[in-house]
């Protein structure tokens, strides 16, 4: 049987220093390193213009083509060697061209083999009615995937970069964001809603019409941004702030990746498919297509208005 420690006995333990360190309440370099303030270094003029004397220098003797056979010899080659290569990559492509079919020849086919299969087979396989959304998020589902990692991979990246905290938000001057454009606002009450509504539209009916996650989700997050330009980044934030973009984020990458992981597995190994694909023309059908094209269209919303935001205010 474990014996209860008083307060004093658990404070002088190393978990308990473990866990304030973990929490943040500790700095472990308070006391034990020189902490100073580091000032700003001003090098003498006279070690500057040295400095900018030697480099000029250094530039005319290395590159002192007169005198320095191995640039010489270097800048031959790599000229020589750009003429081939243009010339290799020249060929290449002349050779490529000449197996395509002639311009107008009745004979030509209209599809080739792949494009055949998706154009025959590409509704009875997903469910579709819009081939080109079948293509990309079902035949090639995993290269579209990857293309909706980038962007989470991107706009994170911008927030490390640019996100400032939410003090140094509050103190920003107000004339960085002006909200006083009666027309911008007039005209934001009524294309934004349509924007919304519009986008909304493209992405559910994306596996019916032409569209689909990624240009809804474009639309939309113009929406926001015409809104956050409109009337402020206070307004948008009672609907729309920090921690909602991080959750629809997050999920809908998650949910996804989870979808995803199923097709790939059950594709890999034969496994049937147990998503119905319903009857194609109707707005649930498509398997899983329906809901892949919410996700996308989440995600690419979010990083258009996010990029909009950082670049901006520093902030969502």
């Amino acid at each position: 049987m474990s014996k209860l420690r008083s307060q004093n006995e658990y404070e002088k333990t190393s978990s308990f220093r473990f866990w304030q360190w973990l929490s943040g309440e500790k700095d472990p370099y308070i006391d034990h390193v020189e902490m100073k303030v580091q000032e700003e270094f001003h090098e003498p003029p006279i070690l500057v213009k040295k400095r900018e004397i030697d480099h000029i220098k250094l530039h005319n003797k290395i590159y002192d083509i007169d005198h320095n056979k191995e640039i010489k010899f270097f800048q031959g080659v790599y000229r020589v060697s750009a003429v081939v290569l243009c010339a290799v990559i020249i060929v290449a492509l002349v050779i490529c061209a000449s197996y395509l079919p002639e311009a107008g020849n009745p004979n030509n086919p209209t599809v080739n083999e792949v494009a055949e299969r998706y154009v025959e087979q590409g509704t009875a396989e997903t469910g579709v009615i819009n081939t080109v959304t079948g293509m990309i998020l079902n035949y090639r589902g995993f290269d579209t995937f990857g293309e909706t990692c980038v962007l989470f991979i991107a706009s994170s990246c911008v927030m490390i970069l640019l996100m400032v905290s939410e003090e140094k938000l509050k103190h920003l001057p107000k004339n960085l964001e002006p909200t006083n454009d009666k027309i911008l606002q007039y005209v934001a009450r009524i294309i934004v809603p349509v924007l919304m509504i519009f986008g909304f539209y493209v992405i559910v009916n994306g596996h019916l019409s032409p569209g689909g996650g990624f240009s809804g989700g474009a639309i939309i997050g113009s929406g926001l941004i015409l809104y956050s330009s409109a009337f402020g980044a206070e307004e948008i934030r009672k609907f729309f702030n920090e921690k909602v973009y991080k959750s629809i984020k997050i999920t809908a990458l998650i949910l996804y990746g989870c979808i995803m992981t199923y097709y790939f597995y059950t594709g890999a190994n034969g496994i049937p498919n147990i998503f119905p694909l319903g009857t194609p023309g109707n707005i649930l059908s498509a398997g899983m297509i329906f809901f892949i094209n919410l996700f996308v269209g989440s995600e690419v919303a979010c990083t258009v208005y996010s990029f909009y935001a950082l670049f901006k205010r520093g902030g969502l």
